[in-house]
Protein backbone atom coordinates (compact mmCIF):
# COMPACT_ATOMS: atom_id res chain seq x y z
CA UNK A 1 0.00 0.00 0.00
CA UNK A 2 1.37 3.37 -0.99
CA UNK A 3 1.08 6.38 1.30
CA UNK A 4 1.13 9.92 -0.09
CA UNK A 5 1.96 13.10 1.81
CA UNK A 6 1.58 16.51 0.19
CA UNK A 7 3.25 19.75 1.09
CA UNK A 8 3.91 23.17 -0.37
CA UNK A 9 0.53 24.86 -0.28
CA UNK A 10 0.05 28.38 0.95
CA UNK A 11 -1.19 31.90 0.27
CA UNK A 12 0.19 33.78 -2.72
CA UNK A 13 -0.83 36.79 -4.74
CA UNK A 14 -2.24 36.71 -8.24
CA UNK A 15 0.53 35.98 -10.72
CA UNK A 16 2.68 34.23 -8.14
CA UNK A 17 4.03 30.70 -8.03
CA UNK A 18 3.93 27.69 -5.77
CA UNK A 19 5.41 24.21 -5.98
CA UNK A 20 3.47 21.35 -4.46
CA UNK A 21 5.22 18.13 -3.48
CA UNK A 22 3.77 14.67 -3.02
CA UNK A 23 6.10 12.24 -1.28
CA UNK A 24 5.34 8.54 -1.53
CA UNK A 25 6.25 5.74 0.85
CA UNK A 26 5.56 2.05 0.87
CA UNK A 27 5.81 1.63 -2.92
CA UNK A 28 7.83 2.99 -5.82
CA UNK A 29 5.92 6.00 -7.10
CA UNK A 30 7.14 5.69 -10.67
CA UNK A 31 5.40 2.33 -11.07
CA UNK A 32 2.01 4.04 -10.80
CA UNK A 33 -0.12 6.36 -12.83
CA UNK A 34 -0.03 9.68 -10.96
CA UNK A 35 -2.44 12.54 -10.83
CA UNK A 36 -3.13 15.93 -9.32
CA UNK A 37 -6.66 17.07 -8.53
CA UNK A 38 -8.17 20.05 -6.79
CA UNK A 39 -11.39 20.87 -5.00
CA UNK A 40 -12.74 24.35 -4.41
CA UNK A 41 -15.41 25.04 -1.78
CA UNK A 42 -18.82 23.85 -2.94
CA UNK A 43 -17.42 22.25 -6.08
CA UNK A 44 -16.59 18.76 -7.18
CA UNK A 45 -13.04 17.51 -7.23
CA UNK A 46 -11.56 18.27 -10.63
CA UNK A 47 -8.69 16.96 -12.67
CA UNK A 48 -5.54 19.07 -12.93
CA UNK A 49 -2.76 16.91 -14.39
CA UNK A 50 -1.68 13.30 -14.70
CA UNK A 51 0.93 10.89 -16.00
CA UNK A 52 -0.79 7.67 -17.07
CA UNK A 53 2.13 5.21 -16.97
CA UNK A 54 5.84 4.89 -16.30
CA UNK A 55 7.67 6.87 -18.94
CA UNK A 56 4.55 8.75 -19.95
CA UNK A 57 4.26 12.48 -20.47
CA UNK A 58 2.10 14.79 -18.35
CA UNK A 59 -1.38 15.64 -19.53
CA UNK A 60 -3.05 18.82 -18.29
CA UNK A 61 -6.51 20.22 -17.89
CA UNK A 62 -7.15 23.10 -20.27
CA UNK A 63 -7.56 25.46 -17.33
CA UNK A 64 -3.94 24.99 -16.22
CA UNK A 65 -2.17 24.17 -19.48
CA UNK A 66 0.83 26.42 -20.02
CA UNK A 67 0.86 27.50 -16.36
CA UNK A 68 1.29 24.25 -14.39
CA UNK A 69 4.02 21.66 -14.80
CA UNK A 70 3.89 18.15 -13.38
CA UNK A 71 7.11 16.28 -12.76
CA UNK A 72 8.63 13.61 -10.57
CA UNK A 73 11.94 12.77 -8.95
CA UNK A 74 12.33 9.00 -8.89
CA UNK A 75 15.30 9.17 -6.54
CA UNK A 76 13.17 11.00 -3.97
CA UNK A 77 10.01 9.00 -4.75
CA UNK A 78 8.23 12.33 -5.04
CA UNK A 79 6.08 14.07 -7.62
CA UNK A 80 5.65 17.79 -8.01
CA UNK A 81 3.23 20.33 -9.36
CA UNK A 82 4.85 23.63 -10.28
CA UNK A 83 2.17 26.28 -10.48
CA UNK A 84 2.94 29.61 -12.15
CA UNK A 85 0.88 32.63 -13.14
CA UNK A 86 -1.63 31.74 -10.46
CA UNK A 87 -5.17 33.06 -10.66
CA UNK A 88 -7.88 33.47 -8.00
CA UNK A 89 -9.78 30.58 -9.60
CA UNK A 90 -6.85 28.28 -8.78
CA UNK A 91 -7.79 28.56 -5.10
CA UNK A 92 -8.61 25.05 -3.85
CA UNK A 93 -7.39 22.13 -1.85
CA UNK A 94 -4.94 20.21 -4.02
CA UNK A 95 -4.59 16.45 -3.83
CA UNK A 96 -2.16 13.98 -5.33
CA UNK A 97 -3.31 10.49 -6.19
CA UNK A 98 -2.12 7.26 -7.79
CA UNK A 99 -3.66 4.29 -9.55
CA UNK A 100 -2.53 1.36 -11.66
CA UNK A 101 -1.02 2.46 -14.98
CA UNK A 102 -3.10 2.70 -18.13
CA UNK A 103 -2.39 3.55 -21.75
CA UNK A 104 -4.73 6.54 -21.65
CA UNK A 105 -4.89 9.27 -19.03
CA UNK A 106 -7.65 8.83 -16.48
CA UNK A 107 -9.17 12.18 -15.50
CA UNK A 108 -11.92 10.91 -13.21
CA UNK A 109 -10.99 11.13 -9.55
CA UNK A 110 -13.24 8.13 -8.87
CA UNK A 111 -10.73 5.88 -10.60
CA UNK A 112 -7.74 6.69 -8.43
CA UNK A 113 -6.95 4.38 -5.58
CA UNK A 114 -4.73 6.21 -3.10
CA UNK A 115 -4.79 9.85 -2.08
CA UNK A 116 -2.79 12.34 -0.14
CA UNK A 117 -4.36 14.39 2.63
CA UNK A 118 -4.58 17.57 0.55
CA UNK A 119 -2.87 20.93 0.79
CA UNK A 120 -4.60 24.32 0.69
CA UNK A 121 -3.69 26.77 -2.05
CA UNK A 122 -5.13 30.26 -1.78
CA UNK A 123 -4.61 32.98 -4.36
CA UNK A 124 -5.30 36.50 -3.19
CA UNK A 125 -6.24 39.34 -5.49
Amino acid sequence: QVQLVESGGGLVQVGGSLRLSCAASGRILSSYAMGWFRQAPGKEREFVAAISRPGGSPYYADSVKGRFTMSRDNAKNTMYLQMDSLKPEDTAIYYCAVRTPTMSVITSHHQYDAWGQGTQVTISS
